[in-house]
């Protein structure tokens, strides 16, 4: 009976019972955890500014930032016009990937649970399909080389399937009360989706099934000045949602009937978890393609740095995370000082899969994850 009272203490503070008490949870080295998380982060970005084809000194960066005039005019387009909005993009694409998978790892109870089981990510992959695969001559044409005509008409098909299958979720998560059965509906509305999508790449002209491939691996670098506003509006919109979930997260680490019996409303704790995933994940899809691996390993990442499961730590912690992860993984695939660029999901999968790996013998092993 203490040992449930000091449980319920707890989860009415918003922490969880594996987490220490809240006089505890910000000493020690948690607060460095996070410092040290925030300056990698700043690195990696001025890092993305710097390296690439062309190196350029930090403070020649720092003079194109402030719009000043640097030495070989050529740096000053490349900082601004380019690697600016990449960075920006491959930061916002990580924070948000990082939370949403740490909102489906605590909402399913699963430690490999990732921001894709809903089936966001393959309803913005049949839109691109229809576009890509199952239009005519004309889109065919306008798609050619990706140009911003096709660019921009491809993010919209793809924003479309994505708004499509959220609302779908959720009018499926208002009926359905277990966690376990939306986990399964989503994976079946996603292999679902993923035959229609080999149907259309069955009977379409290689051209466009190149195209289409070429979406499938990622990038960060096709979100142009003028569409970053809009990419960083909605993942803003699902970090403040993501936020103001912490107290029912915790909660929901004691499982439902605990969390009910604290005052939690556990369907319109449901209902905001996935509306937030959703928003995360349909803005990443629809403007850099279904990337892959962050998700899963990003909160995994906080839980190790930080040893806590307080949501109050785990969620800036995953959200910084993922921003290096998705910074690591772009400066990575262009190899800076090579014309060569890798596929950014192999990147992704390379740097993602040992940590699942990890997670899979630490279970093995009886071990917290």
């Amino acid at each position: 009976m203490p040992q449930l009272a000091r449980v319920l203490t707890l989860a009415r503070a918003g922490d969880s019972p594996r987490a220490a008490a809240p006089s505890q949870q910000f000493a020690g080295a948690k607060p460095l955890a996070l410092l040290g998380l925030a300056l990698l982060l700043a690195a990696l970005m001025l890092a993305s500014l710097a390296l690439g084809s062309a190196a350029i000194p930090l403070e020649q960066i720092i003079t194109a930032l402030l719009h000043g005039v640097t030495e070989n005019s050529a740096w000053s387009n490349i900082v601004l016009k380019f690697r600016l909005p990449k960075a920006a993009t491959a930061l916002l694409a990580g924070m948000a990937l990082g939370v949403s998978g740490l909102l489906m790892q605590t909402y399913f109870r699963n430690p490999l649970a990732e921001p894709f089981v809903l089936g966001v990510s393959s309803g913005a992959g049949l839109g691109a399909a229809l576009v890509v695969l199952g239009a005519g001559g004309g889109t065919g044409a306008l798609l050619a080389g990706l140009g911003l005509a096709g660019d921009l008409l491809l993010i919209a098909a793809a924003g479309l399937g994505a708004a499509a299958t959220m609302t779908l979720v959720l009018l499926v998560a208002l009926r359905v009360g277990s966690p376990v059965t939306l986990l399964i509906l989503g994976l079946m509305f996603g292999y679902f989706v993923s035959a229609i999508v080999s149907l259309l790449l069955y009977f379409a002209a290689p051209e466009r099934i190149q195209a289409y491939i070429h979406w499938t691996f990622g990038s960060f670098s096709g979100v142009t000045g003028t569409q970053l506003p809009i990419l960083a509006l909605i993942v803003a919109a699902g970090l403040l949602l993501a936020a103001a979930l912490v107290k029912p997260l915790n909660a929901l680490l004691l499982g439902e009937p605990y969390a009910r019996s604290l005052g939690l409303r556990p369907t319109r704790t449901r209902i905001a978890i996935v509306t937030s995933t959703a928003l995360l994940v349909s803005a990443v899809t629809a403007f850099c393609g279904p990337i892959a691996f962050i998700g899963i390993a990003a909160p995994h990442i906080s839980r190790a740095l930080l040893g806590s499961a307080d949501h109050r730590l785990l969620l800036p912690g995953a959200c910084m995370s993922g921003g290096c992860i998705a910074l690591g993984a772009a400066l990575i695939a262009e190899l800076p000082g090579n014309a060569l660029v890798l596929p950014l999901n192999v990147v992704t999968a390379l740097m993602g899969a040992p940590v699942v790996m990890l997670v899979l013998l630490r279970q093995a092993r009886g071990m917290p994850t």
